[in-house]
């Protein structure tokens, strides 16, 4: 008679996960959720910082392209020029901190208007006051100037004028300008505010020959 060997239990494999993988799965699952989010909050903040950088950068950057356009739309009239207009006004006075001409404004719409441009420093500001070129005598009193703000929280404004102020002289930087023609070129420096971060590099026009 033969004796039957003595048959081995079946080993089952447990289906599903154990309650220390299904722990591990949620802590990793939670690092990467804690992750996501402080990359999302981040990218967030760097956005923010760059939108404001930007926005603050973007009205120096405006002033800038105006100052330019008007200082550089200046003509070097003789003197026989300063005959136009009615209301007694020279066609250029500069002082340190202030400057007043007659130029072309432009209209926004591709043309440009004559008018008697001031550019000062006003409460903190500086800003770009305007008025129409009379061309005629006129007994009514003059129209009030349009006031435009091109930079806020400014400390102080130097302007130079390079050139002769008389031909004994040789050409250099002046304080004031008075004289014609007009100076051959205009230096606008600002200076903010000390908690204004922003900058504001020297400016420097070519009037027109």
């Amino acid at each position: 008679m033969r004796v039957q060997p003595a048959r081995r239990p079946k080993l089952y494999r447990q289906s599903g996960f154990t309650l220390l993988e299904t722990l591990v799965v949620v802590v990793v699952l939670g690092f990467l959720v804690v992750g996501l989010a402080q990359g999302v909050r981040t990218g967030l903040t760097l956005w923010e910082a760059q939108t404001r950088r930007v926005g603050e950068t973007a009205e120096l950057d405006s002033a800038a392209r105006i100052l330019r356009t008007l200082l550089s739309g200046i003509v070097l009239q003789p003197s026989a020029a300063l005959s136009t207009g009615g209301e007694g006004q020279g066609e250029f006075k500069g002082t340190p901190t202030t400057l007043s001409f007659v130029g072309d404004l432009p209209t926004g719409l591709g043309t440009t208007r004559h008018a008697n441009i001031a550019i000062e420093l006003h409460q903190g500001r500086l800003v770009l006051r305007w008025s129409p070129r009379r061309h005629e005598l006129s007994a009514a009193a003059p129209p009030e100037p349009v006031e435009t703000e091109l930079v806020r929280q400014v400390e102080r404004l130097d302007l130079a004028y390079w050139g002769a102020s008389s031909p004994d002289q040789s050409p250099a930087w002046q304080a004031q300008w008075e004289s014609s023609p007009a100076p051959e070129l205009i230096r606008v420096r600002l200076a903010l505010a000390g908690d204004d971060r922003r900058r504001f590099p020297d400016l420097i026009a070519a009037t027109q020959p």
